[in-house]
């Protein structure tokens, strides 16, 4: 029986708060990693960051969604080390603090999941917000890029490396109303390729998960006549779950996957595909 086996690797998940990060996190404990969750939002802290990335974030805080801390806990539960510390990814200097950290405290920093990201910029192109299309470039490429550069010299030290990107499918079909986030995930793919190619020699594999319909908190904050048609048009006509979505995040941070680099993995329940 083949299993996934990340014993003696440190990683660290961003946006681990809620949702697929959380789901991340556990799966990657459960294979026996070590687990640091990096989020803007920390249960013990006042939640001020909320303010500036919009109401997806705040309904969270508001509604309890915020698990950083607790999953640390869950994972300490396991036997393993974690821990939860407050990152904004858009900011360089904190990032650089938050790996250094991490190596300091954990000895390593094996893979990255480049999870934190922005869903709550809706309208069409004449509607599209000038200061939330910024917003969501800083978070969701900019930041995945920051996080990815700060850890990339100490897995090239150690000759071996998994960095995995959560795109989506709006970034590889477009999504209406949704110019900023499409356009975010698929220069993801673009900056995925590349950190393939730069570090295939140096034992360092980069690919990005493309996740279609998932049932998260965020997904449950949604309209549901949208949400509705969007189930429909998935050929397996359901939403996914946060697990199946980890699943292929913990094979491919492993030894099994080590062939594999440069990939966009749909974990999509064939939304992509022609369904009528």
């Amino acid at each position: 029986m083949i299993e996934i086996d990340l014993s003696g690797r440190v990683a660290l998940v961003t946006g681990g708060s809620r949702g697929l990060g959380r789901a991340d996190a556990l799966t990657l404990a459960r294979a026996e990693a070590d687990v640091v969750i990096a989020d803007i939002q920390i249960e013990s802290d006042s939640g001020d960051e909320a303010e500036r990335y919009g109401p997806l974030a705040q309904a969270a805080r508001a509604q309890g969604f915020v698990y950083s801390e607790a999953t640390a806990g869950e994972i300490q539960g396991m036997g393993h080390r974690a821990a939860a510390i407050k990152c904004d990814v858009t900011d360089r200097e904190q990032v650089q603090q938050t790996v250094e950290q991490v190596v300091r405290d954990f000895g390593s920093v094996d893979v990255l999941v480049n999870n934190a990201g922005t869903l709550d910029h809706l309208g069409q192109l004449s509607d599209q917000r000038p200061e939330l299309w910024e917003r969501d470039l800083h978070v969701n490429l900019t930041g995945a890029f920051n996080c990815a550069r700060a850890v990339w010299p100490y897995m090239r030290e150690r000759g071996w490396g998994r960095i995995v990107n959560m795109a989506s499918v709006a970034g590889t079909l477009g999504g209406f109303g949704q110019a900023s986030y499409s356009t975010t995930k698929a220069g993801l793919l673009g900056l995925t390729r590349t950190l393939a190619l730069e570090g295939a020699r140096h034992g360092i594999t980069c690919n990005a998960i493309v996740p279609g319909i998932i049932a998260t908190e965020a997904f449950e904050f949604g309209n549901p006549d949208m949400n509705e048609r969007m189930i429909k048009r998935t050929a397996m006509r359901r939403p996914g779950e946060p697990q199946e979505v980890a699943n292929a995040i913990a094979f491919l941070c492993s030894d099994l996957a080590s062939y594999i680099t440069g990939v966009a993995l749909n974990v999509s329940g064939g939304i992509e595909l022609f369904t009528f």
